[in-house]
């Protein structure tokens, strides 16, 4: 069985927990570096972009982050969590962990009182996903080997790059566990194809 480690620094932790506790595997959450070696696949939670890198850097996780997805392991970025993935964010000079050939803009559908629901058709996951949007980002550009799985307005909010997946809402926030599910395959496959 896999195990789906929740990054535990700030943001929707308990959320993400419960979300894969569904699914069936097994999760944990991830306070120290060392416990990277201990699952197969990592979801990056919303929160607070900014304030979830200085903790990252604080608690030394930059390198052993960007050191597990180099080997192959899926991450799975939600809000704040797709900024850290993207390697350049609109209005700033330096990106965070740069795995994501793609640019986004955060705050983009405006502030918490903007926060809304919308039904989106996703890719691999299913229609009529229930989609959950708070101070959300969205992806203004991305490269040729990003694949683009939902729109909003036009806007792209979900992507996957190939062991990685990005989205702009939170999947964590409703009973609808099918893009956790989605995730939860991705790292089963993976763990598959790296022990053999």
């Amino acid at each position: 069985m896999s195990t789906i480690g929740v990054l535990a620094l700030q943001g929707a932790v308990r959320e993400h927990i419960r979300s894969v506790k569904e699914t069936g595997a097994q999760t944990l959450e991830i306070k120290r570096k060392e416990q990277l070696a201990e699952i197969d696949g990592l979801i990056l939670p919303g929160g607070e972009s900014t304030t979830m890198r200085r903790l990252i850097d604080g608690y030394d996780f930059f390198k052993a982050i960007q050191a597990f997805a180099k080997q192959g392991k899926p991450i799975f970025g939600t809000c704040a969590g797709l900024i850290l993935m993207a390697n350049e964010i609109e209005g700033q000079d330096h990106a965070h962990l740069g795995l994501m050939n793609m640019k986004v803009a955060r705050n983009a559908f405006g502030r918490q009182v903007a926060s809304f629901e919308a039904n989106l058709d996703v890719t691999y996951v299913g229609n009529q996903f229930n989609a959950v949007f708070i101070r959300a980002p969205y992806i203004l550009e991305s490269g040729s080997d990003v694949e683009v799985l939902a729109t909003y307005k036009d806007r792209a909010v979900a992507a996957k790059q190939g062991h990685y997946l990005a989205t702009a809402f939170h999947p964590e926030l409703t009973d609808d566990n099918r893009f956790i599910e989605y995730f939860a395959q991705m790292v089963e496959q993976s763990k598959q194809t790296l022990a053999s």
